[in-house]
């Protein structure tokens, strides 16, 4: 029978800097935690140390690295980087040693944690330090990220998008091989290995950015398309219950999931039970705390869902003590695309694990928040309710004649307003209509178009 392989195990470092609380220190590497776990890492350890800064060469002190260390069975000691000479009889001796008979593992000793996740961004050199202090691979907050997006992005365009954003965290951390940096012979004659890797990724990075604007195109016409349609966006922090949301109000079978990031592809679903004018909802990535910025950057066309909607609903686990962060966190990066201006409301979502203390001091703090379970039918038809009344107030009622020649724009009519009633006349169907006033002018250019 074929065995599984071992579940990489991990430790969890972080640094608690004189301005963060208690609180947020161990929310944030509750959070850590469950980024590894999305990796399908095994966290079998913590370790915290509290420091003035980030910008030590090893990140941590000499106690606190010591005390890493004997937990992933490295030196403790981050050494010289220039390797060690060798005679050939030490040569020899070292070789002998490594083809002695290891003795037999202790099975109850366990494994050695193999990785070291760092909460905060690391230096190249830091993660070098850290790596030969340990014995173990390093990862800082943002490769773990990157890592994640990287796994799950499932279209055309994500898989684009992540791997611009991989290659830009790799480029800086690219390190000579132990065999040392030689020089190329042939084409790029005269560049080290690292040189040739990183023109590598020069090049590839061009030619995934022309690849992505193609792709992009393609999005933003459809988004064209559907430009003056009622639009609502989910937006919010990851597994704050978006895609279950996204699944109660459209009866869509959208991947729901209690992972960070199950979802990275915008999906558009149509309002269930459908109106008419019909709504259209987006469910969009989502955020977390110190997304990279090449994320945000990559994923611009992506929330450019948000930015075209009319109605924002920022949907937040309200179960979760730190969810006024969270939604600050998301409210931030909407600012940075510019749809901090899109109208919006706040969706105090997960109600059925708040209890009723909690519930009214939601209530209290958020008084025009709507409050709900996506697993509540009827707190998801009154978000329905709530959803169409917001529509409703920017409607007008107007009347359109359709020439006898133009019936073939019958349907676009009943998709993009809401048909009131119907009658004839010699110039043709007269059609008095309820809908936005842009999708109205639209549909009066393609009547009056030759």
């Amino acid at each position: 029978m074929e065995t599984k392989p071992p579940i990489p195990r991990a430790v969890l470092v972080g640094i608690q800097m004189p301005e963060v609380d208690d609180v947020a220190h161990a929310a944030s590497l509750e959070e850590l935690g469950r980024l590894v776990k999305t990796l399908g890492y095994e966290v079998v350890a913590q370790l915290s140390q509290r420091r003035e800064g980030t910008g030590a060469g090893s990140l941590l002190g000499t106690g606190k690295l010591a005390e890493l260390a004997a937990l992933t069975g490295g030196s403790g000691e981050v050494g010289s980087m220039a390797p060690t000479p060798k005679s050939k009889a030490r040569a020899r001796f070292e070789g002998a040693a490594a083809e002695a008979p290891a003795s037999a593992p202790d099975a109850d000793a366990g494994r050695k944690p193999e990785y070291v996740i760092v909460d905060h961004e690391l230096s190249p050199s830091q993660i070098r330090n850290l790596e030969r202090a340990t014995g173990a691979e390093v990862l800082d907050r943002t490769g773990v990220i990157v890592e994640i997006f990287h796994r799950h992005a499932n279209t055309r365009e994500a898989k684009l998008q992540v791997e611009m954003a991989r290659l830009k965290y790799v480029a800086p951390r690219l390190r000579e091989s132990s065999g040392g940096g030689g020089r190329q012979q042939g084409v790029g004659a005269g560049e080290s290995h690292l040189d040739l890797d990183r023109r590598k990724i020069r090049d590839r990075l061009a030619e995934l950015k022309d690849q992505l604007e193609a792709v992009q195109r393609d999005s933003d016409n459809r988004r064209s398309a559907r430009r003056d349609q009622l639009r609502v966006a989910l937006v919010g922090y990851t597994n704050a219950g978006k895609s279950s949301l996204m699944r109660a109000l459209t009866g869509s079978q959208v991947l729901v999931e209690d992972k960070l990031f199950a979802t990275l592809d915008t999906t558009v679903r149509i309002l269930q039970p459908e109106t008419r004018p019909r709504v259209l909802v987006s469910d969009t990535v989502g955020f977390i705390k110190q997304l990279p910025h090449d994320l945000v950057a990559s994923f611009r066309s992506t929330l450019a869902e948000a930015l075209e909607a009319s109605l924002l609903l920022f949907v937040v686990d309200a179960s979760d003590p730190t969810y006024e962060a969270q939604l600050e966190v998301s409210r931030s990066v909407l600012r940075e695309i510019g749809a901090d201006a899109v109208p919006s409301r706040l969706v105090l979502n997960k109600l059925d694990r708040v209890d009723a203390a909690g519930r009214a001091a939601l209530v209290e703090k958020h008084p025009d928040a709507i409050l709900l379970s996506a697993h509540a039918p009827e707190d998801v038809a009154a978000l329905r309710e709530t959803i169409i009344a917001f529509f409703e107030a920017s409607m007008v009622e107007d009347e359109l004649v359709l020439p006898y020649a133009k019936q073939g724009l019958i349907g676009d009519i009943y998709e993009s307003t809401r048909v009131l009633a119907e009658d004839y006349n010699e110039a043709g169907r007269v059609l008095q209509v309820r809908g936005l006033p842009g999708a109205i002018a639209r549909l009066r250019r393609s009547l009056a178009a030759a």
